[in-house]
């Protein structure tokens, strides 16, 4: 193997690490076509300052809300598409700036980060939303925000879904707003089930939401007992999850921009990412639409 990609192997493998240790991106897929869609750059106050964030959602009527929690790489194009998504489908989205603590958002497009170059600015980004507590009072704030717009319906629960850190930010969320959360889903989830004792799978018996989990096939590889501990925390809480393994998927399949495997191959994995979309779609058809 050359030293070029050796170098790059290790960047993807230690950016996997990351995602596991702190918590790090369903699915940036391409936006459907315009239609009567509003998009607005807002700013939303929270207990530690004020947050940036795309709030994107139909032009007319109101519509129920939805939380985008971004990967690593933050808020970015291939986020706002996955909103618009939503938006032309009918609900009414949030896609924070997850490091606003630190930063506007670092980047603008995935594919181009070099992990082995970037990784000393990605750790601090990622702790400052990982750290307890975080995650909570901004997601209050966010729904305080939902709440004041004509475009939400208030009447209907809110969804959450999150990507690689996102996906345990998608499980504080829910824990946090049990009753304003009805359906959340974490697509290549880090930091999901860890050994400290604020691990966020251990935040099942809290959680009212119907929960989806879309795990890759080389997270699972990494840690394969991670997926039994997570679907027997739901089912001792009584709201049994639905957790799967996408056998055929690298962490990030989800994100369009995800930058490529050490040997070249592709991260982002389109029919599966569509899939995994159905899922989410589906999710929220029947818990908050």
């Amino acid at each position: 193997m050359s030293e070029d990609l050796k170098n790059a192997d290790l960047g993807r493998r230690e950016f996997v690490a990351f995602s596991v240790a702190a918590g790090v991106g369903v699915s940036a897929l391409p936006a459907e076509a315009a239609g009567n869609i509003v998009e607005t750059d807002v700013e939303i106050k929270t207990p530690d300052g004020t947050c940036d964030a795309a709030f994107i959602h139909p032009q007319s009527g109101s519509h129920p809300a939805v939380i985008i929690w971004p990967d690593a790489f933050g808020l970015r194009p291939s986020m706002r598409d996955m909103a618009r998504r939503l938006a032309n489908d009918g609900y009414s989205v949030l896609v924070p700036n997850p490091f606003y603590r630190l930063t506007k958002p670092p980047f603008t497009d995935a594919s181009t980060v070099d992990f082995a170059k970037d990784r000393a600015k990605i750790t601090p980004l990622m702790a400052s939303i990982g750290a307890d507590g975080a995650a909570e009072k901004d997601a209050t704030a966010f729904v305080e925000f939902f709440d004041k717009q004509k475009a939400v319906n208030r009447k209907k629960k809110i969804g959450v879904q999150g990507y690689c850190m996102g996906g345990a930010l998608v499980v504080r969320t829910a824990a946090a707003l049990p009753d304003r959360i009805g359906a959340g889903g974490s697509f290549h989830g880090g930091g999901l089930v860890t050994p400290n004792p604020n691990s966020p799978h251990l935040l099942a018996p809290k959680i009212k939401a119907k929960m989806y989990f879309g795990i890759a096939n080389s997270d699972d590889k990494n840690s394969p007992t991670d997926k039994d501990k997570l679907k027997e925390a739901f089912i001792n809480a009584h709201n049994p999850a639905e957790i799967e393994v996408y056998t055929t998927c690298f962490h990030g399949w989800c994100v369009p921009d995800m930058p490529k495997q050490g040997n070249g191959e592709a991260t982002y994995n389109k029919p599966e990412a569509e899939r995994a979309w159905g899922k989410l779609t589906a999710l929220y058809k029947a818990n908050i639409a």
